[in-house]
């Protein structure tokens, strides 16, 4: 069930990974292996435990920890629970707790692109997606619609950031994903037998549904960032260019939106077609 400890000490330094420590310092770069991320939500917490991922200490709001039963039951008895009301939570941590439970994970070992690339055939790239709402709804439609690797720039941010899991609805721990080296990606993708799709506005680029499209033995789907999208040089590198057609006058979707009929069209009619 956990050991519930009732905080009665701010700044215990039990408490940091939840009230001081920022994500970057979660992330603990020089010492990868000390590094920590935070599950919010039960659910969130539920898949992260499915995954296999090993939890360090919770914090929870005293009057959920009935509830949370059946995840506590999951956990070794002497881990740690930290207890409080709710506006005692959210004075330590800084932010509204919207689940009422969060809990300190390890973060994993980071994959390798290429091992992912030699044992799929159906990918998103993502370059410089830095809002964690986006990444997250990016996860969420990956899982579903049957992309089986997400590969992020360096620039992008941390899958196991907080918000990017929650908005994800615990799938970033179902689909494998690493980051790529910083200036050879598109080289990395055409040695290991893919042909790259970059989404964006262009007068020559194809519908979605263009049947050359469907050719394609293994598949990589770029997008870029909210803002500029991809990069000239990125989209010149690419083997084909693709746009969503859109009507009246609407001249761009979201990223995450554009993902998920990105995802739709060439990941999941590829696997199961109409």
């Amino acid at each position: 069930m956990g050991r519930i400890v009732p905080i009665a000490d701010f700044e215990d330094p039990a408490l940091d990974v939840y009230a001081r420590l920022t994500e970057n310092q979660l992330v603990c770069r020089e010492r990868p292996e000390d590094g920590l991320f935070i599950a919010e939500s039960a659910l969130v917490i539920e898949r992260a435990l499915d995954a296999g991922f090993e939890p360090v200490s919770f914090l929870a709001e005293t009057r959920l920890l009935p509830k949370a039963e059946a995840i506590l039951a999951r956990c070794p008895e002497e881990l740690p629970v930290y207890t409080a009301e709710l506006p005692v939570l959210e004075r330590l941590t800084g932010y509204a707790l919207t689940r009422g439970m969060l809990c300190a994970m390890r973060r994993p070992a980071l994959r390798h692109a290429e091992d992912l690339l030699q044992s799929t055939s159906c990918v998103a790239i993502l370059e410089d997606v830095m809002n964690p709402t986006n990444l997250g709804a990016i996860f969420r439609s990956a899982a579903a619609l049957g992309v089986e690797a997400v590969l992020l720039t360096e620039s992008c941010t941390d899958p196991l950031y907080r918000r990017c899991l929650r908005v994800s609805m615990g799938n970033v721990f179902f689909v494998p994903w690493a980051y790529l080296p910083d200036d050879q990606w598109q080289a990395l993708l055409h040695e290991n037998g893919f042909e790259s799709v970059a989404m964006a506005l262009r007068e020559d680029a194809k519908v979605l549904w263009d049947p050359a499209l469907r050719e394609i033995q293994k598949l990589a789907v770029v997008m870029g960032s909210e803002g500029p999208g991809l990069k000239a040089s990125t989209i010149a590198s690419c083997d084909y260019t693709v746009t969503v057609p859109m009507t009246n006058g609407v001249d761009s979707l979201n990223v995450a939106a554009a993902s998920a009929v990105a995802f739709y069209q060439l990941a999941l009619l590829r696997q199961h077609p109409l």
